[in-house]
């Protein structure tokens, strides 16, 4: 009888690189690669900017699976980064999902880091890192809301592994840093007041410009506004003379956590709308 041999299980991996340059008063493409189940597409702009959409054409994501992102922004552009639906990370047998983005932005840039909310499974297990180096003059956005499972469909992530890192550079100094972990029993952890109250939708918004100050009255005005949907706060930080706005949030479900998000993010973003994929 022939030898018998267990086939490794299928892993998903993806690869996408981004670069853009200012010519002609417009955001351009200077380097474009994809590989694997990461996609990119660009929408057509009217205003001179330029909007990269992030596609996983896997569908989803299990332990195992590994995604890396790296973008850059050439000096004087505006590039906005999306993705095209939420991120699934399902259950895993084995391993641990690895998710990874990097973003270098020049002198004048602005580059908007807005990806849809990243949605947790029971008995997923993730590992995500954000890595940005940014041009002391350099404006900065960046949004990541997470999902403990679908409230609408009756889910919730009870156990897991969810591991978020973000370490944020401008101008040569370490801007801002963070470390999450939610593992183990993760239902009866978010349960607790010190860390979500019972609620399964959450996000970080941070956002860094000259002068972002005057923007932090109108935000807290905002939360305040959406304060029947979830809550949380805003803060003004001053790092080695680079400032900061960092506020975090928690709602009942993903709805209601947009209808605090989507205001805040239009009001950074000088009035304009979220990503136009936000709402297919």
């Amino acid at each position: 009888m022939p030898e018998v041999v267990a086939a490794a299980p299928q892993r998903a991996f993806g690869r996408g690189r981004l670069v853009a340059k200012s010519a002609g008063g417009r955001t351009r493409l200077q380097e474009f690669y994809q590989e694997g189940c990461a996609k990119l597409r660009l929408p057509t702009m009217f205003d001179g900017s330029m909007e990269a959409v992030l596609i996983n054409s896997s569908g989803g994501l299990t332990g195992g699976d590994v995604m890396d992102w790296r973008f850059g922004a050439g000096a004087d552009t505006e590039l906005t980064l999306t993705t095209q639906a939420c991120e699934k990370i399902y259950k895993a047998s084995a391993g641990t999902t690895s998710v990874t983005t990097t973003i270098r932005a020049e002198a004048g840039s602005r580059v908007h880091w807005l990806p849809q909310e990243t949605i947790l499974f029971d008995r997923a297990s993730m590992t995500r890192s954000l890595e940005v180096d940014l041009a002391a003059d350099a404006e900065f956005l960046a949004v990541e809301a997470v999902l403990l499972g679908r409230a609408a469909m009756g889910e919730r992530m009870r156990s897991g592994l969810f591991r978020d890192r973000w370490r944020i550079v401008k101008g040569g100094t370490l801007l801002h840093a963070e470390n999450m972990r939610l593992s183990g029993d993760i239902d009866a952890l978010t349960r607790r007041a010190f860390s979500l109250s019972g609620h399964v939708a959450f996000a970080t918004l941070l956002f860094t410009a000259a002068g972002c100050e005057r923007y932090l009255k109108p935000l807290r005005e905002l939360m305040d506004h959406g304060a029947a949907n979830g809550s949380g706060g805003v803060s003004h930080v001053v790092v080695g003379g680079q400032e900061k706005l960092v506020a975090r949030i928690v709602a009942r479900d993903g709805f209601a956590l947009r209808k605090i998000l989507v205001p805040m993010i239009s009001h950074l973003r000088r009035s304009a709308s979220v990503p136009k994929v936000w709402s297919l």
